[in-house]
């Protein structure tokens, strides 16, 4: 069997994608759980996705920080192994999707950061360097190890 280090990114990028922001203006958007996310069909995680998108862009940025900040609160309040089987779940869905699907999911993550502002963009750095604090040295390692260079 391959042995695999957890990588923590996918599941923050996978969920950060389909959560991005926060509520509309009457009521906060509820934060999904991680592991009812990860149990829902991908047709059923596209649904829910575009449904929170649609909200989410009504939202205040205020909101949205709110909502990411929410968001990140609750996985970290998983457990070191609910986190590894989220992250192994979310990488092998990765990988059963077809090239086509996996670069529309790049194509649409990257015109999300695209139209971030500069601030923005530097709270999104400065949250995945938190994040990164957070894994050990060995998972740290991994990351690099899997991160493409330019």
């Amino acid at each position: 069997m391959k042995n695999r280090l957890v990588n923590y990114r996918p599941v923050f990028a996978a969920l950060l994608l389909a959560l991005t922001g926060l509520a509309a203006h009457a009521a906060p958007i509820e934060v999904p759980d991680p592991k009812g996310w990860a149990a829902l069909t991908p047709e059923q995680q596209e649904e829910r996705r575009a449904a929170l998108k649609r909200q989410l862009q009504q939202a205040t940025p205020a909101e949205r920080q709110a909502f990411r900040q929410q968001l990140r609160e609750r996985l970290e309040t998983l457990s070191p192994q609910d986190r590894k089987a989220l992250a192994a779940q979310t990488r092998d869905r990765w990988d059963s999707l077809s090239p086509e699907q996996r670069q529309r999911l790049m194509d649409e993550r990257r015109e999300q950061i695209k139209g971030m502002t500069p601030e923005q963009r530097r709270e999104l750095v400065q949250q995945r360097r938190a994040m990164l604090e957070k894994l050990s040295p060995e998972e740290r390692r991994a990351l690099r190890e899997k991160l493409p260079r330019d």
